[in-house]
């Protein structure tokens, strides 16, 4: 009778984790519509999160550095990027349509269906980034001023917002590519020209904001620098992946001849996922200038907490972003059963992370806070915001899991309802009249946010199980 081994039985866990590794970080060709579940999940979300976690460091770095320049300064960050999240939401929701569309060509072996999807996006990217450049060097003063920034803020701001939106291009670009490997099932490659983009942001950041070496010292405006030069490097880094080509994915220059109907076609499911995400952006502009009437800490404090919950939720977009491309390659190979069954594991990890995560801001949202600030009245009003919308985490869990197979599956149009419901006619009333009738001041936009985002859950949940969703035809 042979004795265990104990030494091999610890070592064989070590080694499938160490094979999962591998194949996460692999660019090779994953069979996403055949390998078990869970296995196919952690391969897509595994790069996902890292690349998540690399889009936020961007915001992460640039506030860490820009906390020292003073509340005009960070002020000035926080209202720009309110207005960036409108470019956010175009770019995102154009690739939502490119991932719905390339994870579903993919899934029915039609790899060069999706090259030439990918490459008529680049063409609708283009047309995108030379409007927002254009209304953005123009524009900047008067930007910052229609978001309620003061004298102080526009004159040190206004050269940041000038550069963030004049080089918009790098944004629109990096996440329309990266949707587009995503689909394709390559999220590694993704996370490696984020990789690039915030390795060159970190380096550039404190030498342009505060002019270190040889560099100038540019204050705010060098953090806009420094973003918009990593981010163009990440997306010079995509295209040369792009031409050269990755499994299922390559661009060749007969997928760039102008196609109507295969731009139409993305157009069509793009524009729930564009309308989708102005929904909910432009309710958080509102939000931003709700919270602008109470004065620059607020504005300060609001920024920060966002900065830091956008950072803490990466484990679900990670994961929820593996759910879109799981549902859409697998609608495509006929294998709906097994589209629901990665929901069903995507949702019950996802919402797992994120009750962690509200349980770290409930305990300790003052001392996160503090990380980033030094002005007592601004860490409050930040732990205030934490604390608040973590109580709704796992129902934002829910909801985000939910609204992206519904993208994965090329129905945008769903949730763009179910967010102007949630947002636009229940979360902008309420945040309304709690902040100001009501009297709680900032507490009070804090506390719709939470029960906007409840609602999200508990509609997309009613909507899920009607089951339309695994019907769209794209």
């Amino acid at each position: 009778m042979s004795t265990p081994n104990p030494v091999a039985g610890r070592a064989r866990p070590r080694a499938r984790l160490a094979a999962l590794l591998r194949e996460a970080f692999a660019t090779g060709e994953p069979d996403l519509t055949h390998a078990p579940i869970g296995r196919a999940v952690l391969v897509l979300a595994i790069p996902m999160v890292l690349e998540m976690a690399m889009e936020s460091v961007f915001a992460i770095t640039d506030i860490f550095y820009v906390a020292a320049l003073g509340a005009a300064a960070v002020a000035a960050v926080g209202l720009t990027e309110a207005i960036m999240t409108l470019v956010y939401a175009v770019a995102v929701g154009l690739g939502m349509g490119v991932t719905a569309l390339v994870a579903r060509r993919v899934g029915e072996g039609h790899d060069e269906d999706a090259a030439q999807v990918t490459g008529q996006a680049l063409w609708l990217g283009a047309a995108t980034a030379a409007l927002v450049a254009t209304a953005g060097v123009g524009y900047g003063e008067h930007i910052l001023r229609l978001m309620g920034a003061d004298a102080g803020v526009i004159a040190i701001g206004t050269g940041y917002t000038r550069v963030l939106l004049g080089g918009s291009a790098t944004v629109v670009y990096i996440f329309l590519l990266n949707a587009a490997f995503r689909g394709a099932g390559q999220p590694a490659v993704a996370m490696r020209a984020l990789a690039l983009a915030n390795g060159i942001n970190i380096v550039l950041d404190p030498c342009l904001i505060f002019g270190l070496g040889p560099f100038p010292e540019l204050g705010v405006t060098g953090a806009a620098t420094a973003t918009t030069i990593g981010r163009g490097a990440g997306v010079v880094y995509l295209l040369v992946r792009l031409s050269r080509g990755a499994p299922h994915l390559r661009v060749r220059p007969r997928h760039l001849a102008l196609a109507p109907a295969v731009m139409l076609g993305l157009v069509r499911v793009s524009l729930g996922g564009i309308a989708q995400f102005l929904v909910a952006t432009a309710s958080w502009v509102v939000l931003m200038r709700l919270v602008a009437g109470f004065g620059g800490a607020a504005i300060a404090g609001y920024t920060i907490a966002i900065r830091i919950m956008d950072f803490t939720i990466l484990p679900a977009w990670g994961l929820s972003n593996a759910a879109a491309t799981l549902v859409g390659q697998n609608l495509g190979a006929g294998s709906v059963a097994r589209a629901r069954a990665a929901v069903g594991v995507v949702m019950r990890w996802t919402v797992g992370c994120m009750l962690l995560v509200a349980a770290v801001f409930l305990l300790g949202a003052e001392a996160v806070a503090a990380l980033f600030a030094r002005e007592a009245d601004i860490v409050a009003h930040a732990a205030d915001c934490l604390r608040l919308v973590a109580l709704g985490y796992g129902f934002f869990a829910v909801g985000l899991v939910l609204t992206q197979a519904f993208n994965g599956a090329g129905d945008t149009w769903t949730p763009t309802a179910i967010n102007l419901a949630c947002f636009w006619a229940l979360q902008l009333p309420l945040a309304w009249w709690l902040a100001l009738p009501a009297g709680f001041g900032p507490r009070g936009v804090f506390g719709a946010i939470t029960v906007a985002e409840s609602a999200v859950a508990l509609l997309s949940w009613w909507v899920y199980r009607r089951g339309r969703w695994q019907r769209v035809a794209v």
